[in-house]
């Protein structure tokens, strides 16, 4: 019985072709047949513009270029309860400069890591260094294949000796064959073989190897060099074939083409092992020396063969003490005379195999999947527990945390007909007087695409329906712009809506075009997107510009790329930056003089925008504003507060603490979401559960605002009383706003109870070197008039 249940490892994985993905999948099978009560699963790095049919062993995958994914890969991990993430670091895997995007990871993970150092440089340029010792520092165990890496971890970056462990790469446990079976299997009968495997590339000396056969052919005219591997897909993809059409011609030009084959394939482990058995000698003439590992050295030389290496790290260790011949970088006539003479020695060439063999049994899969498991049993032992402290609870109706409600759509359906959904009720009764808007069918729209990506129930489709029908009617084809408001009697009243309700739609439609579950509508969604995106670019409310980049992120990922979106996603993005930076003074930290409807959502769109285009400004700034504004959004006894619809028109005074709507409430949730998975921080998870528990009752009045068998929710909340009645604004607000926070309770951590914030909330900066410093909220000038107490 192990004491660690669940292991995530993060590195490629098969069917992408290189040495990490072998390795990673490999060691993720053998660990998983370790113990039956070990669960496993890999979190694979997808290169740029590529796909692939992972199999079920992959549990998330990360586009290596798009830090966002990093983010919820730590998400994904924390709230999958693993015990222990295995890292298998290269650099040439993760994205970022010096693949700076897995710190992101890493830097948000509540479990201890173990990582497999696949390269460890002696000489590492200056953010090299940096990224490799946030790495280290992040990690509670590091492992290397060679002692060599030891030595490396010691000398040049200071690690503490205890923290280091060598594990050799594993190999499979093959038997000692001779090879002549295997011959007759793959069709090299009456030859002698030398082989060499694994993805072609100009670092892997294949030209030398060439070189040295007519030496070798002088001695042995039977022998054949073997060349098994395709090429490296990093090297077609920048320079096609040109490499192996190279090393074709060599072989050409030397008139051997009767003694070397190319096998142009990347195979399976049992075909791989049979081609090993079937060689009499195995070459590796490598071209680097700081190599700290290789994976096919290691499977021959557990295969038992005799290698002839060049004599890189991993080869000087691997093959001391007779168990192997080391010979001079690129030099051809050493290579090919050892080979020779190993050839005329057949009995030097039976003990060297058998030497190999032998001291090669500690290195079976399975071996070293128990050292992998020990080593992850013991950074789990040796991790610091998390303080966990009793915190106080809030008073009144808070005193212990509510439940989250379980999503309920019964009052969402009353409020829609064939046509759309309805405004606004009368109490919970539909109200046809003030008939439908785009606004609100967009957030319906919007509903119906969140709840598809959060493990909830689908909206009925012909609610979506309805909402998408009430879109497409809506746009105005003369003028490239969408009417807002509609009669009962299904008459717009209008030839345009305003700005705000433009860009809402667009991003409804942003989402539906990547989330909604029906094809033929997300490429309808993405149709009218490009048609209805273009006047944005003259629109002057900050709002409008936020919704459309929020509906630019969701898209952003979609297969045809789109340039001219792309341009004014940075444009949007920039304005907002700006004004920002021009409004902004000592204790106004806001793109305006004054505070509106849906703050936060302007605050949610840079974070979003700079974590998708890895534009650490925009992050900054929209934390930098979220902050102030939850300076803003607190009453004296640390409740959620939302700004009241009465400081609308007010300049730069605290708001005013009534009428306080759900759409403030439902934004406030999302940005603080996403600025924790900007951050990190903890805290602002705790913000978001403060803000969905004023729909609970957690507000000024102490009044729960929503029913939760219907799923409906009351307009607001007055001075003296809560709003009846029950839109279609204040429904669809609450029910993304539940569906956040349901995605959130699924979290690792998402049972403690979260302490109320002090009346003047000043969290500690994110990006200390942008964030300013706040006023209290005494020295914040007032409205006139008197607050309504708390």
């Amino acid at each position: 019985m192990t004491a660690v249940k669940r292991i995530a490892f993060i590195g490629n994985s098969l069917p992408r072709r290189c040495g990490i993905a072998t390795f990673t999948s490999d060691l993720q099978q053998a660990v998983a047949a370790a113990s039956p009560d070990l669960t496993t699963t890999i979190v694979a790095m997808t290169d740029k513009g590529q796909s692939y049919d992972y199999p079920s062993s992959v549990g998330f995958q990360v586009r290596d270029e798009r830090l966002a994914d990093y983010v919820a890969a730590a998400e994904f991990l924390n709230e999958g309860g693993f015990d222990v993430v295995s890292l298998q670091h290269e650099f040439g895997i993760f994205g970022g400069e010096a693949g700076s995007h897995i710190v992101a990871l890493l830097s948000r993970l509540t479990m201890p890591i173990v990582t497999t150092l696949h390269t460890v440089l002696a000489e590492p340029s200056a953010v090299q260094r940096r990224i490799f010792d946030q790495i280290v520092a992040a990690s509670s165990r590091l492992v290397v294949m060679a002692e060599k890496g030891r030595e490396l971890l010691l000398a040049t970056y200071g690690v503490p000796p205890n923290k280091i462990e060598v594990i050799a790469h594993g190999i499979p446990d093959f038997a000692f064959v001779e090879p002549e079976a295997a011959k007759r299997r793959r069709g090299f009968s009456g030859r002698t073989v030398i082989l060499t495997f694994g993805l072609l590339s100009p670092n892997k000396g294949i030209e030398v190897m060439i070189d040295a056969m007519p030496l070798i052919l002088a001695s042995r005219p039977d022998a054949t060099y073997v060349v098994l591997g395709a090429t490296h897909p990093n090297l077609v993809r920048d320079h096609g074939e040109a490499y192996r059409d190279s090393l074709v011609a060599r072989v050409k030009d030397l008139g051997i083409e009767e003694h070397v084959v190319f096998l142009d394939q990347f195979v399976d482990r049992p075909t791989l092992l049979d081609f090993i058995s079937m060689s009499d000698i195995y070459v590796t003439p490598y071209l680097n020396q700081a190599q700290m590992t290789s994976g096919t050295l290691a499977y021959s030389f557990g295969l038992g063969k005799a290698v002839v290496s060049t004599p890189y790290w991993h080869a000087q260790e691997l093959l001391a003490n007779g168990r192997g011949v080391l010979v001079p970088f690129n030099d051809a006539k050493a290579t090919g005379m050892e080979i020779a003479a190993l050839f005329e020695d057949d009995a030097r060439r039976q003990a060297m195999r058998l030497r190999a063999y032998e001291s090669s049994r500690a290195m079976t899969w399975e071996r070293t999947a128990e050292r992998h498991v020990e080593l992850a049993e013991s950074a789990k032992r040796s991790q610091r527990p998390r303080l966990i402290t009793t915190a106080p609870v809030l008073e009144a109706t808070s005193e212990r945390r509510r439940a989250v409600p379980e999503m309920r759509i019964g009052h969402l359906a009353a409020m829609s007909d064939d046509t759309g959904l309805f405004q606004h009720a009368v109490h919970s009764v539909p109200d046809r007087a003030h008939g439908y808007c785009v606004d609100d069918n967009a957030r319906g729209l919007l509903l119906a695409s969140v709840l598809n990506t959060a493990g909830e129930t689908l909206l009925p489709d012909r609610l979506t329906a309805s909402y998408a029908a009430f879109v497409q009617h809506a746009w105005n084809p003369d003028i490239k712009r969408f009417r807002n408001f509609m009669g009962f009697d299904r008459r717009w009243l209008e030839e345009q809506g305003s700005e705000d309700s433009h860009g809402r739609t667009l991003w409804a439609l942003g989402a539906a075009a990547q989330r909604d579950p029906e094809p033929s509508r997300r490429r309808w969604a993405r149709s009218l997107f490009s048609d209805a995106l273009p006047v944005v670019e003259g629109f002057l409310s900050p709002r409008a510009w936020a919704f459309t980049l929020l509906g630019l992120d969701a898209c952003y990922d979609l297969a045809a790329p789109d340039p001219a979106a792309h341009a004014m996603r940075a444009r949007l993005a920039d304005r907002l930056v700006s004004l920002l930076s021009a409004v902004a003074t000592t204790g106004w930290m806001w793109f305006e003089g004054g505070l509106a409807y849906d703050n936060a959502r302007l605050s949610q769109a840079l974070i979003v925008t700079g974590m998708s285009t890895n534009t650490p400004a925009y992050v900054a700034a929209g934390l930098r504003s979220l902050e102030w504004l939850m300076t803003m959004q607190v009453s004296p006894k640390g409740l959620f507060r939302p700004v009241g619809s009465e400081s609308f028109g007010d300049r730069r005074v605290r708001p005013r603490a009534f009428d306080q709507q759900p759409l403030e409430s439902a934004a406030t949730i999302a940005a603080c979401l996403a600025a924790w998975r900007a951050s990190g921080d903890q805290n602002w998870k705790t913000e978001a559960r403060r803000a969905f528990e004023w729909f609970q009752g957690a507000n000024d009045l102490r009044i729960p605002l929503v029913d939760v068998q219907s799923g409906s929710c009351c307009d607001g909340l007055h001075p003296d009383r809560r709003n009846e009645n029950r839109g279609g604004e204040s429904v669809v607000s609450y029910l993304l706003g539940l569906a956040d926070i349901r995605r959130l309770a699924r979290t690792a951590d998402a049972r403690t109870i979260p302490a109320p914030r002090p009346a003047h909330f000043d969290p500690a900066p994110r990006f200390t070197q942008t964030s300013r410093g706040y006023l209290a909220e005494s020295q914040i000038p007032q409205p006139s008039g008197t607050l309504p107490a708390a």
